[in-house]
């Protein structure tokens, strides 16, 4: 059951950036959505696992509040990118934090590489050079979608480095309830600065959005990532690009090349390494 909900979380969270591709709202106000529409079931969730959502310290808070806002920068750059790139790329580069993360530990923890990490860090680069390759030949508007995928990366490892700071004191739900009401605000006000339509006409897919990427899709990875080893977590998150390549291809008739593959398969297996070297990281919560 473990390894089930683990598997459909991933799956739920890759049919994310189909959604924010056929919501009638802009990319950015699909993320506030998705956001604001999960919050009172969040609600109802920390509160039937009988997590504390008061009584914090005030150091705690702003923490918690500078989390919420780096996270929101994650989804606004993400989304934006999702808009630009192929679905494959937008969701290989916004998981990037992973190999990331594991770049930024090396460097916080004073110390040299393993074999392991090296391979990690060449074959993201490879992979990623590849696929930056590819989109520039295709156009220059895929390329710049996968900067912002890449920079959705970045900030991600920021909002779980904040995180990290209180995610023992507050419960996994309450946490995501409280970083998530505080990226709204930020998320409203891009959109409205990019001059989004905010209010979609249609409903169904920003619904969508939200119920696979922040409530079966973080919901069965918060159920089920405390049993299984990093390998294991790694593998699985591979599951995530093989369904958008697939929904890509049969939604909007993205074509996969030889060279394409090759660079997928070069970032995915560095974050399978990723993984195995870093067991403190998740999969994206964006």
């Amino acid at each position: 059951m473990h390894f089930l909900a683990l598997l459909t979380g991933n799956v739920a969270l890759a049919l994310g950036p189909w959604f924010v591709r056929i919501a009638d709202s802009g990319p950015v106000s699909a993320g506030l959505w998705r956001l604001f529409l999960a919050l009172p079931l969040l609600a109802v969730f920390a509160r039937a696992r009988r997590e504390p959502m008061w009584g914090y310290a005030r150091r705690d808070w702003v923490i918690l509040s500078v989390a919420g806002v780096v996270f929101a920068l994650d989804l606004a750059s993400w989304h934006v990118g999702i808009e630009m790139t192929r679905l494959g790329n937008a969701t290989l580069f916004g998981n990037s934090g992973s190999v990331i993360l594991m770049v930024w530990g090396l460097i916080a923890l004073h110390r040299r590489p393993h074999l392991r990490e090296y391979a990690a860090v060449a074959m993201a680069l490879g992979g990623a050079g590849l696929l930056l390759g590819r989109s520039m030949e295709i156009d220059a508007r895929t390329f710049a979608g996968d900067l912002f995928c890449i920079l959705a990366g970045l900030f991600y490892v920021v909002y779980i480095l904040l995180v990290q700071n209180v995610r023992g004191r507050f419960g996994s739900w309450s946490l995501l309830f409280w970083s998530s009401l505080a990226g709204c605000p930020v998320l409203l006000a891009i959109a409205l600065a990019l001059g989004e339509p905010v209010l979609p006409q249609h409903w169904l897919p920003v619904i969508g959005l939200m119920i696979a990427s922040q409530i079966i899709g973080q919901g069965l990875l918060v159920y089920s990532l405390g049993h299984f080893p990093p390998l294991v977590i790694g593998l699985v998150l591979l599951t995530q690009p093989a369904v958008s390549i697939i929904a890509g291809w049969f939604a909007f008739g993205e074509v996969l090349t030889l060279p394409d593959a090759i660079g997928m398969a070069l970032v995915g297996a560095a974050l399978v390494l990723a993984r195995i070297a870093e067991p403190t990281t998740e999969g994206k919560e964006a």
